[in-house]
């Protein structure tokens, strides 16, 4: 009964196998990768099924496959796997999901004029002035800051208003906002691939939808086709908030940031 022994180190490995399988899923979740995903997973486990049984040919081929399909993995998945290393490297990694939230140490709250930003956000709503809005909480933005024209102004809605306004040579792409300071504006993000969004929405969704899904920041959209309001966390989609909606929601994710 020799293969039953099991002790302290066996059950961490258990949760840190676990663990990374599931951080592994939620990157993949949603996208193509993930039919890839599961498919070599169900074959790695039947490679193993089938040593237990000491089923040594077929055992042979599916090692073979195995050993070969390491560089395929990482051809299929370079874009999941460069998103796995950067939530690695940030500070923000054990708030990435609520498998790790007990990690998590509680942190002092941002001043955000979140008032201002209402208000903004309603005009621009009225009058379905197209905008997004990064809002940063503990990882740093400097690069796709770079991209953009600097502003370094604090937070208010009439310098939002007049950033997004249809006519200003700024209102084409992301504000970017640091505590209550508005970084910098015209800032050009990366774009995912996800297929979970709405076939209606554009480059600002999809801008927002993967600099949420690679930091911990939060982005705002109002959107120039219908006026609504749209909010992202982690990648997570809010369609359709109110400013209510905003209020709370800005209030609750900046709270332990």
């Amino acid at each position: 009964m020799g293969f039953l022994d099991f002790d302290i180190l066996d059950l961490l490995d258990i949760l840190l196998v676990t663990a990374l399988i599931y951080q592994l899923y939620k990157l993949v979740k949603g996208t193509v990768a993930i039919k890839i995903f599961i498919g070599l997973a169900s074959t790695y486990l039947f490679w193993k099924l089938v040593g237990a049984l000491q089923m040594d040919v077929l055992s042979e081929i599916l090692g073979q496959f195995i050993g070969v399909g390491i560089l395929a993995v990482i051809i299929v998945f370079q874009q999941e796997i460069r998103k796995f290393l950067l939530m690695i490297g940030t500070t923000n990694f054990t708030n990435k999901g609520d498998f790790f939230k007990w990690l998590s140490k509680p942190q002092k709250t941002i001043s955000l004029n979140i008032v201002g930003i209402q208000k903004a956000f309603s005009s621009m709503s009225k009058t379905k002035t197209g905008a997004l809005i990064i809002i940063t909480r503990t990882t740093e933005l400097g690069t796709y800051e770079d991209t953009g024209s600097k502003i370094e102004s604090k937070v208010g809605a009439a310098i939002l208003g007049s950033i997004f306004y249809k006519n200003s040579p700024l209102h084409d792409g992301a504000v970017i906002i640091r505590k209550n300071e508005i970084i910098a504006a015209s800032c050009i993000l990366p774009v995912s691939d996800t297929v979970n969004l709405p076939t209606h929405m554009g480059l600002r969704h999809r801008s927002a939808a993967s600099i949420t899904e690679m930091t911990d920041a939060l982005a705002l959209i109002v959107s120039e086709e219908t006026g609504r309001i749209s909010y992202f966390k982690q990648g997570r989609l809010k369609e359709n908030i109110s400013i209510e909606d905003l209020d709370t929601y800005l209030k609750r994710d900046l709270k332990n940031s």
